[in-house]
C-alpha cells in the first residue's frame, strides 16, 4: 500500500537566528536535508506533513515550502491546531491539503522583529517579501490574490493588529485548503495518490 514518512512542523519556524531554549521550534537546517533524503529514498513512497505552527522566519518557511512543492513523491498536509503566518505557505505546499475542523490559519502582512529603519527602501523590501508569500500561496491553492490581500489587511478581527483568522471550513471555502478532514482522511488521500502513481508506472 506504500510506505509513508510523517514530518511534523511545530512551534516556531526557526531561521538564521537561534531561538530560546523554552521555545518549541522547527529548524529549517534539519528539515531541508531530511526532505532531500525522503525524495531520494526508495523506501519511502509518500510524505504526510502535520502542521501546528505559530509561524516564524519567512525566508526559512518559504525555503521549506518550496522544497516540499518541488517533490515528485505524493505529499499531503494536515493542519492541526494552527497553521499561522508562514505556516499557510507550508500548508499549501503539499499536493493535497487538509485542515481539521477546529484548526485555524492566521493571515497578516509581513512583519520584522528588532530595529527597523523607517525609510522607503525598508517598506519596498517588506512589499517584495509579502508579494513572494502571496505569489506562492496563490500558485499552490485556488484563493485569488486580491482576496488574500484583503484578508491580510482586515482591521476588525485581530486585537491591536491587522489580519484575519480563518477556521477549518472557511479555509476550504476560500480555496486555501482542499478539504476539512482528520488524520484518516489525510492518510487515505495519500495512499490513493501513491496507488495511482504506482498504477501509472505499471501501465508504462
Amino acid at each position: 500500500m506504500g510506505r509513508l514518512h510523517c514530518l511534523t512542523i511545530i512551534g516556531q519556524i526557526e531561521g538564521h537566528v537561534e531561538l530560546g531554549g523554552q521555545t518549541k521550534t522547527t529548524k529549517y537546517e534539519h528539515i531541508l536535508p531530511l526532505l532531500t533524503a525522503i525524495e531520494e529514498s526508495a523506501e519511502i513512497d509518500g510524505l504526510l506533513i502535520l502542521l501546528n505552527t505559530v509561524g516564524g522566519d519567512v525566508e526559512a518557511g518559504l525555503a521549506i515550502a518550496e522544497l516540499i512543492s518541488g517533490m515528485s513523491k505524493p505529499t499531503v498536509s494536515l493542519v492541526l491546531g494552527g497553521g499561522h503566518s508562514i505556516g499557510v505557505p507550508l500548508a499549501v505546499s503539499a499536493q493535497r491539503s487538509f485542515i481539521a475542523p477546529t484548526a485555524s490559519m492566521t493571515l497578516h502582512p509581513v512583519r520584522m522583529s528588532g530595529t527597523v529603519m523607517a525609510i522607503p527602501q525598508t517598506m519596498e523590501y517588506f512589499r517584495k517579501i509579502e508579494e513572494r508569500v502571496i505569489g506562492f500561496i496563490c500558485s499552490r491553492s485556488s484563493i485569488a490574490p486580491d482576496t488574500l490581500r484583503n484578508l491580510m489587511r482586515r482591521t476588525d478581527q485581530l486585537l491591536g493588529d491587522v489580519g484575519s483568522v480563518i477556521y477549518g471550513k472557511e479555509a476550504v471555502e476560500l480555496g486555501l485548503c482542499h478539504a476539512v478532514g482528520s488524520l484518516q482522511d489525510a492518510l487515505r488521500a495519500l495512499r490513493e495518490m501513491i496507488r495511482e502513481g504506482q498504477d501509472g508506472q505499471n501501465l508504462c
